[in-house]
């Protein structure tokens, strides 16, 4: 199957005749799904259709509000209108509610947040750095940190399915090393279907807080260990049959990611597999890719890289083999798999 192509806003624009159109709608839409997620409109719309009364009630919200936030959300696709009745369309109830597959609302209530940072993108246009990582901001404002993690915790149940069905995983492997694993789900999720798996989660204490629970909860505790340290500091080094290093590396510079991708061979036992995850920059940049590289601009002073560099930092680090699997949609990203 070839990978879908949205004709949404990840699509370049750049067309309208009133050029503030270009302006204008992108802000009111991320600004009426942000809205819906704070007030809880999706969610209270998850067990079926409201009349606006009903709704205005239980979101908390003055009725002629509810109903103008509603109406555009209706024209955006977001809710369904019958007469004075909302419901969630199919796409909405799948991803922004917890009565769908994945509740993606953690990451609108981000944009929230980052909304605010974005606004100071020029500075780092301009310095061509972050004047603060994201990082500093995080240990600045302590509520941020908990909501990244739901966000992401989010993404790896969408990202969990692919993993497990493109990542081989032999009968001989035991350990698994998964750095920057902070949640824990991709090491649950492989230790549940392979028995023969113990894990390490390897990450910053900050991002480890709830791991222990959530490793609990799985009834996991005997099988999954964290590592609270800095992945670049390089104390994690032990034997191991397969590593996952997934949305980390376009959070590190060049240099560190030749560093830990040679620490990672020198890890592997002989037969061992090492599973990427990130954004391949391909040029020319396509809408989604271009946003993300001007995000890391502001947020790490990062960038995504190429296969191609991927691939150099793979073969100077002595990895035999490495293949490419790019997953649908194309925004989700893509795999390297590279044999020790």
């Amino acid at each position: 199957m070839s990978p879908i192509r949205k004709p949404d806003i990840c699509q370049p624009t750049g067309t309208a005749e009133l050029p503030m159109l270009d302006v204008y709608m992108p802000m009111m839409k991320t600004a009426a799904i942000v809205s819906a997620a704070r007030t809880g409109l999706f969610e209270a719309l998850a067990s079926g259709p409201l009349e606006t009364d009903v709704l205005a009630q239980r979101i908390g919200a003055d009725p002629n509000g509810a109903r103008t936030l509603a109406d555009f959300l209706v024209a955006l696709g977001y809710l369904s209108r019958s007469g004075s009745t909302y419901a969630n369309t199919d796409s909405t109830q799948r991803w922004f509610t917890s009565a769908g597959k994945i509740d993606y609302t953690p990451g609108a209530l981000w944009t929230h947040e980052a909304w605010a940072m974005m606004g100071d993108l020029s500075s780092a246009v301009v310095a061509g750095t972050p004047q603060r990582s994201l990082w500093d901001t995080m240990r600045d404002k302590p509520h941020l940190g908990p909501l990244f993690s739901r966000y992401m915790q989010a993404f790896a149940q969408d990202l969990g399915p692919d993993l497990i069905a493109h990542v081989p995983v032999a009968d001989h492997y035991t350990r698994l090393l998964d750095l920057g694993g902070s949640h824990g789900l991709h090491s649950i999720r492989f230790c549940r279907r392979y028995q023969h798996l113990n894990a390490v989660i390897v990450d910053m204490p900050s991002a480890l807080t709830d791991t222990a629970h959530t490793a609990a909860q799985a009834g996991l505790s005997d099988r999954i260990s964290l590592h609270p340290a800095n992945l670049l500091a390089l104390d994690w080094i032990q034997p191991c049959d397969i590593v996952l290093y997934l949305s980390v590396g376009h959070n590190q510079q060049e240099t560190d990611n030749r560093r830990v991708l040679a620490e990672i061979a020198r890890s592997l036992r002989p037969g061992g597999l090492l599973v990427i995850h990130d954004y391949l920059a391909e040029e020319p940049l396509n809408a989604f890719h271009a946003a993300f590289r001007l995000t890391l601009l502001y947020e790490t002073g990062t960038r995504t890289y190429s296969h191609e560099e991927y691939l150099g930092w793979l073969n100077e680090a002595g990895f035999s083999s490495v293949s490419r699997i790019d997953l649908n949609p194309l925004e989700k990203g893509s795999l390297l798999l590279a044999r020790r």
